[in-house]
């Protein structure tokens, strides 16, 4: 197992500057959202490291780790013989990712506080992972041609973003509507992309990188029990304090302790089939 030292460079330990760094926040309430998103998630991940090449004994970096979801899942690809190192802005949820790792016994899987574009490291990848993080950077294109200097020759660079305005319901309900709005209008008021999934292509071809295969993968749900409506509910409630200032809802339109059962209760009387925003893989080799 490679232990080199990481410089994690300039760091912005706990919370980044500026009231919209990360429009979810970093509360208790959302770190349990994103392990709540980790396994609503984990099968299409999966699938998309499966056929980038993830493998055992590899070397991997992840960007945005948050609580660690996607680096745990890499080091059950990886294994003992490989290394996972999970970077993220959040000091407090790199701490709850290192608690992760010990529990599942995930020794090769460790964590660092840095922030993305001050990251820099002597030790070299054989792989550059991240899901839901592009949409996020100011210029993705400009810090992935950066990153891709931390892949060895020849090495895998696979990232999975979701397509937002493509989520919906058949038939369409007015409270999934409703909420879907809500959920970008957000993002693009805060300066994000909503639509970063359809964006990847030209991304990767600007940051210098050979042309990628990509695949678009997504949920299907519908019935009672379906995890859906609390995965939207729990996004509304971390983005809540975001629409406030952004004017994009009021916390008494939202009525964000009875929007789960509101979802629910119309998906089933409507017999609906509900599709969350769908994911798009998109992985290729750095230069040999």
């Amino acid at each position: 197992m490679n232990t080199d030292p990481v410089d994690p460079g300039p760091e912005t330990r706990g919370r980044p500057a500026g009231p919209s760094a990360y429009p979810l926040g970093y509360s208790a309430a959302e770190f349990a959202r994103l392990k709540q998103q980790g396994a609503f998630l984990r099968d299409l991940t999966a699938d998309a490291m499966r056929r980038a090449g993830i493998a055992a004994s590899m070397r991997v970096l992840d960007i945005g780790c948050g609580v660690g979801d996607v680096s745990l899942l890499a080091g059950e690809f990886v294994g003992p013989e490989g290394t996972v190192l999970g970077i993220d802005r959040s000091a407090e949820a790199v701490d709850l990712a290192t608690r992760r790792a010990a529990l599942a016994g995930q020794t090769w899987v460790r964590f660092a506080a840095a922030d993305i574009d001050g990251f820099t490291t002597q030790e070299r990848f054989d792989a550059l992972v991240g899901r839901l993080v592009l949409l996020y950077l100011p210029d993705p294109a400009a810090t992935l041609r950066r990153l891709c200097g931390l892949v060895r020759p020849g090495g895998i660079v696979i990232f999975q973003e979701m397509v937002m305005p493509l989520a919906r319901s058949v038939p369409d309900g007015p409270q999934f509507r409703q909420c879907l709005q809500w959920i970008v209008d957000t993002f693009r008021r805060a300066g994000f992309e909503a639509d970063m999934g359809s964006k990847l292509l030209p991304t990767f071809l600007t940051a210098g990188l050979p042309a990628p295969q990509m695949i678009v993968a997504g949920r299907v749900e519908g019935g009672p029990t379906s995890a859906v409506y609390d995965y939207m509910a729990s996004t509304l409630r971390s983005l809540l304090p975001a629409m406030e200032r952004l004017g994009v809802a009021s916390a008494a339109e939202v009525g964000i302790e009875t929007v789960a059962e509101r979802l629910r209760r119309e998906a089933v009387e409507l017999d609906a089939c509900v599709m969350p925003p769908p994911l798009i893989a998109a992985w290729t080799q750095t230069a040999a």
